[in-house]
């Protein structure tokens, strides 16, 4: 691929973190936690009940999309369609969001199931551009490539929350007649965004070729897709590296996906107003950015691994400050130590098991990455939600959280990143 192709397609790719990235700030971590328990109270449930409720709804939508995650990344391998099963997802993801601006009054059951829906839509997605990753960037550009990615979308997930929170505080600068349809509204943007800055890797970013002599129509790779997921498993014990990985990423991933995902209900559940929430979730994704460029950089210099185990440290910080969190500026303050290290543990993650795979099978492998990153988000937003119930308060679910980053951590020390790529390096070459 010639240097002006490469760019284009890394930029490409880039883009879609921005494109998707506004779901995640402005729906799930943003109005849709506060916006889903008004309907929830609106329709007789308590304050933590409400705060429950929401956490079962992400449950529900991490487990159908885990059990989904390795046979879709199979038939997407099998049918030369990684890029084809991203559109797919992106698409049902961005018109669930379109229709979120249908629920109103207490009707949270369906704003509840509609939600689930572009949840699939989004993590869905994100195991196809995952899979792409190998394949667009060089082996020497893997983590910076993945960093760029992370931190784009800090900044276009950013800028449409800030222009969803203007439409919030002053709805009538937009003619919009109050603030609960500028809310319902903010859905509608997503959507669009999506839609519009996904279109840059429609166009530069190619469809892998892929090592099977044969590709499989829908219905064979689908019939075939869950008998070979035993098989798949296997596969993956091969790169023993990369296993081990996989392992450590599903423990501490949790604690993160937990706190991305609870903060805002948190935070209201303990007298948090949602202006003041919103403003540090868009302080956030600014403060990202740069910090995102920063764990690139240090992992030039201190390798992935080691950057990951920085970043696990400050957040076992933060699930201990979590508990003791009362005033709004403890809530700015936790806030900003995520968007230092949030960006970097995330990109960092998926460049380095991206590095220990082969790229021939990066659909498969990434589906079971998927797996390992929405099985793990179930156990964290459950055990949030019980230790909420039992104790009566939200505070012991944010301090359990302590034991997901201890944990991965401990794995992730056991992991040769030098021998797992090496063992990639290898298959790749023998066509494996």
């Amino acid at each position: 691929m010639k240097a002006k192709e490469y760019k284009k397609a890394v930029n490409a790719w880039s883009m879609y973190d921005w494109a998707n990235s506004a779901f995640a700030t402005t729906i799930m971590a943003g109005f849709m936690p506060g916006y889903f328990k008004e309907l929830a109270k609106s329709a007789g449930m308590s304050e933590v009940g409400s705060t429950s409720a929401w956490a079962y709804v992400t449950t529900i939508a991490l487990i159908i999309i885990a059990l989904l995650a390795p046979a879709m990344g199979y038939m997407a391998d099998r049918m030369g369609g990684k890029k084809r099963f991203l559109t797919i997802f992106a698409v049902v993801g961005a018109i669930a969001s379109i229709a979120l601006y249908i629920p109103n009054g207490d009707m949270f059951q369906l704003a509840g199931a509609i939600y689930i829906l572009g949840n699939l839509g989004f993590a869905g997605a994100n195991i196809f551009a995952n899979a792409l990753l190998p394949h667009v960037a060089k082996e020497e550009d893997i983590d910076q490539v993945s960093v760029k990615g992370y931190a784009l979308g800090y900044l276009g997930g950013g800028l449409l929350l800030v222009i969803n929170v203007l439409m919030f505080l002053k709805p009538e600068l937009f003619g919009i007649p109050d603030a609960s349809l500028a809310v319902r509204l903010s859905f509608v943007t997503v959507g669009f965004w999506w839609l519009g800055f996904t279109i840059p890797l429609w166009k530069h970013v190619k469809e892998p070729e892929t090592v099977y002599d044969e590709n499989l129509k829908f219905g064979e790779a689908f019939k075939s897709s869950f008998k070979e997921l035993a098989k798949t498993f296997n596969k993956i014990k091969q790169y023993p590296e990369a296993f081990k990985l996989l392992l450590a990423f599903w423990l501490y991933n949790d604690g993160i996906g937990t706190i991305i995902k609870m903060a805002t209900a948190y935070g209201a559940e303990i007298g948090l107003g949602l202006t003041e929430m919103i403003g540090a979730l868009a302080l956030v994704q600014f403060v990202g950015i740069p910090f995102s460029f920063a764990f690139g950089w240090l992992a030039k210099k201190i390798g992935a691994k080691n950057s990951i185990l920085i970043a696990l440290v400050i957040y076992t910080f933060i699930s201990i400050g979590g508990y003791f969190m009362a005033v709004a500026w403890h809530f700015w303050t936790l806030a900003f130590l995520v968007a230092l290290v949030q960006g970097g543990a995330q990109a960092l993650s998926r460049s380095l098991f991206g590095s220990m795979i082969p790229k021939s099978r990066s659909g498969e492998f990434f589906g079971f990455f998927s797996m390992s990153d929405k099985f793990a988000g179930i156990a964290g937003p459950f055990v949030f939600a019980s230790a909420g119930l039992l104790l009566g308060s939200s505070r012991f679910g944010i301090v359990s959280l302590v034991i997901f980053f201890v944990l991965g951590g401990i794995l992730l020390l056991k992991v040769d990143t030098k021998k797992g790529m090496e063992t990639a390096r290898l298959a790749e070459q023998a066509g494996a």
